[in-house]
Order: structure tokens, then C-alpha cells, then sequence
């Protein structure tokens, strides 16, 4: 722009404020309603109604959590800075339920790939009666409240001496578990065509060595799904955990209770943060295999 004439460049700085000027103005609502019409208009209000009920709580978590000075009727934080990262960092409690969150989800997505992918796979391609039962029946667990069921689980655990246990939590996570890692896999393993096997079978595989090179490979991407719902749902599960485990075995989600009784606000919004972080790189990094097409094959019963 430095060598363009002097007119040219005040042509372009005038039309850039006149731009500014008229946006300001399409601000005023009476404008932007005459300017967009009605239905537009209805549709922006809604829209942004939408954008400051689910953004506005996240965005509201994001300032406190980098809040030192906040306080009440103030909007703005009085000051911004690094404080209660450090308080919550230097709790050696919540770093044990920061490695107990991670532990127990790996534990559990792992040992649901071994229990359920054998089930989801002969539910998938054998019939017999009471299939559709027995696939219902994976639903159970989310039909009532789930406080009712981990009362009972809790009663039998007292029995077994399973209450305050690492194995007690790990059990409940497993439980959880059972809908996606039965449905969606077994929703993967019908896409894959039967000939597919045969073909494989013909040319001298074994059925392990067709399961491993054919079955498996074409189903990874729904058992792929399976297993990243598991793992986020294992990092926010709380009731379960805090009926079962308490005090012994704490998580993430549990201690959410206690920081929100005990500390500052500032305090909970940096330990939601580090709740949400994880589940926010995963769900990106697996973007493209999350979506209602492949819900939907997992749902569907043949």
C-alpha cells in the first residue's frame, strides 16, 4: 500500500471506514431487521440465543479458570494470570485423581474389548432366539436412573467386599460400558459381507487368522467409535465412582464435588478444564469417525 498514489490510498482508507461505518450501523436491530427481512432475522435471534446458552457457561468457565482477582458484581476479572493452575497442580490429592480418571478409562476400554467384541461379534452374525432380547437387554442400565442400580450393585459389592476397591470402580466403568461396546461393534461387524470371510476362508485362512486379517480390519472403524464413547464416558462417570469407591478410589468427576463445595469458583473452572481437555482432543482427533450414520449402524437390529 506504500507505493500506491496518495488519491488511490485515500480512496481505499475512506471506502474501508465507510465499510466500518456501515457495519456499525447494520448493529442498530431496527436496520438489521429491515436489512435481512423477517425470517432471517428470527433466525439470527434464535441462533444467538442457542450460541450464548451452550457457549456462554464454557466461555464463562475458560475466565475463571485464568481469573487470580474476581469478584462479585464484577463481569470482567480484575486480574488474569495463572494462580489456581498452580493451587489445583499443587493438590498431590487431585494429581492422584487426575492418574486414577486416566487408569481406570484405559482399563476399562481395554478389558470391554476383550469381553464385548466376542459377544458383538456372534450377535452379529448368528441368529437365534431371543437375540433381539439379549440386545435390549444391553439398554437396561440406561432405562431408570442409574442410582437405583448402583444401590443394588452397592449391596452385593458390601458381600463380596468390592466396596472402596479400585476392582469395585472398575466394575462399574465396565457396566457402563456394555451398550456401546456391544451395539456399535456389532453394528461393524454386519457391514462386513459375509463373503468377504468366505472368500478368505476359501483361500486357506483359519477363522482366527480371517477374523485378524479381514473381519477386524473392516470393522475398525466402528469398534474405533465404541471405543473412544467408552473412554470419555469412563472419564465422566461419577456416581457409580463415589457410591462404590468413596473415599478410597477418587477420579476426576468425583473430586468435581468436593472442589465445588471447598474452593473458590476459580478453582472448579480450572479442574473442568482439565476434565474437558481430554475429551476435546479426542473427540478432534477421531472427528471423522463420530456421527449419526454411525450410531445408526450400531443401533440397528437385524
Amino acid at each position: 500500500m506504500a507505493n500506491l498514489p496518495k488519491d488511490r490510498k485515500k480512496y481505499i482508507v475512506s471506502s474501508i471506514s465507510m465499510g466500518f461505518v456501515d457495519m456499525i450501523k447494520m448493529l442498530n436491530p431496527r436496520r438489521f431487521y429491515y436489512a435481512v427481512g423477517r425470517k432471517k432475522f428470527i433466525e439470527f435471534i434464535i441462533f444467538s440465543v442457542f450460541l450464548l446458552i451452550f457457549y456462554g457457561p464454557l466461555m464463562n468457565t475458560f475466565m475463571l479458570a485464568f481469573a487470580n482477582v474476581y469478584q462479585f458484581p464484577d463481569v470482567i476479572p480484575r486480574e488474569f494470570g495463572l494462580q489456581w493452575w498452580d493451587f489445583i497442580l499443587s493438590q498431590q490429592n487431585l494429581i492422584d485423581s487426575i492418574v486414577n480418571s486416566f487408569l481406570i478409562a484405559f482399563l476399562s476400554t481395554s478389558l470391554s474389548l476383550i469381553i464385548c467384541l466376542p459377544a458383538a461379534y456372534a450377535l452379529a452374525r448368528f441368529d437365534f432366539k431371543g437375540k433381539k432380547m439379549i440386545m435390549f437387554s444391553f439398554l437396561f442400565s440406561n432405562a431408570f436412573p442409574k442410582i437405583g442400580l448402583y444401590t443394588s450393585i452397592g449391596i452385593l459389592f458390601y458381600r463380596l467386599n468390592l466396596m472402596g476397591t479400585f476392582q469395585g470402580v472398575l466394575i462399574i466403568h465396565l457396566i457402563n460400558t456394555l451398550m456401546f461396546m456391544v451395539w456399535l461393534p456389532a453394528g461393524a461387524f454386519r457391514s462386513v459381507h459375509k463373503q468377504q470371510e468366505e472368500a478368505a476362508r476359501d483361500v486357506g485362512a483359519g477363522p482366527f487368522r480371517t477374523f485378524m486379517k479381514v473381519t477386524l480390519p473392516l470393522a475398525a472403524p466402528g469398534i474405533a467409535i465404541a471405543s473412544i464413547y467408552t473412554f470419555l464416558g469412563s472419564l465422566d462417570e461419577a456416581q457409580g465412582t463415589l457410591l462404590v469407591g468413596f473415599p478410597k478410589v477418587q477420579t476426576m468427576a468425583t473430586s468435581m464435588y468436593g472442589i465445588i463445595f471447598s474452593y473458590p469458583p476459580a478453582a472448579g473452572a480450572v479442574f473442568a478444564l482439565i476434565l474437558m481437555i481430554p475429551s476435546a482432543i479426542v473427540l478432534f482427533l477421531f472427528r471423522k469417525y463420530i456421527g449419526p450414520k454411525a450410531l445408526s449402524k450400531g443401533i440397528k437390529i437385524n
